[in-house]
């Protein structure tokens, strides 16, 4: 195989790293994606730092093995927790990670940032935090039963929106001018977040600032002549992921294929 014509390799805990596949299909749209949701272990967040590595490592074995010539971590946690180890085990390949948008939250005066617990007290998050935001006032939530409600509803649902109120409403009441969605997740829900927490304040997606990262990084560039294919696979249930797909259309329309209940040892060759 042509490494030229391999795929970018995503994975996340769900269907969160769709914000920021979607973003580098914008951005880069003759290259196929091949994106594993690891829903069937999710969430990743109250899970233990070494149960977390070892799922990391498992799927970026069976990226590679699959022909992908980069790997996108599109997760926090996972990228918090594993991102360093990976790169070690693997100096060839590159690699690139979600971090919480911290740098460009410093241009505001209060901040919020949402994120998993395993994120929130990583040594990368605090070191961001202790760099970026040492002279700001931070207000902090893990968003606790978040990511599940994300993955089950609808935007828009009554209980959806009854979970973000609880979180972001004290953030809000406290006076916070900046909100950093330190999740990819949380993206996936921004509408519902920016109705919460209402225009003043403003909202950090970090996903287009990844793509241009997997851009700049990108060893084999498309050199092929055949239309790109972008395939989609999860350790659980596929519904969460094929209804998000109808909305991303960047992705959508180049979809190959779904498939639900993956054993990654079986992962195809996506190149």
């Amino acid at each position: 195989m042509n490494p030229a014509n391999g795929s970018i390799g995503v994975f996340d805990s769900g269907i969160g790293g769709l914000s920021v596949a979607n973003a580098v299909s914008r951005l880069l749209p003759r290259e196929s994606i091949l994106y594993v949701a690891d829903n069937g272990r999710a969430p990743y967040g109250p899970q233990p730092p070494e149960a977390i590595l070892a799922y990391s490592r498992e799927i970026t074995t069976a990226l590679l093995a699959s022909g992908a010539k980069m790997i996108v971590v599109a997760c926090n946690t996972a990228t918090a927790v594993a991102i360093d180890a990976l790169r070690q085990e693997y100096p060839a390949v590159p690699f690139v990670g979600m971090e919480p948008a911290l740098k460009p939250a410093a241009e505001g005066k209060r901040i919020g940032v949402l994120a998993t617990a395993a994120t929130l007290s990583s040594e990368r998050y605090l070191a961001l935090k202790d760099r970026y935001l040492s002279k700001q006032e931070v207000l902090e939530d893990a968003c606790v039963g978040l990511v599940p409600i994300i993955e089950a509803e609808v935007p828009g649902s009554p209980r959806l929106r009854h979970t973000l109120k609880k979180i972001l409403m004290p953030m809000v009441a406290k006076g916070i001018d900046t909100l950093v969605l330190g999740c990819t997740h949380y993206p996936m829900v921004q509408a519902d977040i920016a109705a919460v927490c209402g225009e003043n304040v403003r909202i950090i997606d970090p996903s287009v600032a990844a793509a241009k990262q997997v851009a700049r990084l990108l060893p084999y560039p498309f050199v092929g002549t055949s239309g790109r294919a972008h395939n989609f696979y999860c350790t659980g249930g596929s519904v969460s992921l094929q209804r998000t797909l109808l909305g991303l259309p960047d992705l959508n329309g180049d979809r190959a294929l779904v498939v639900p209940n993956l054993k990654l040892k079986n992962l195809p060759n996506g190149g």
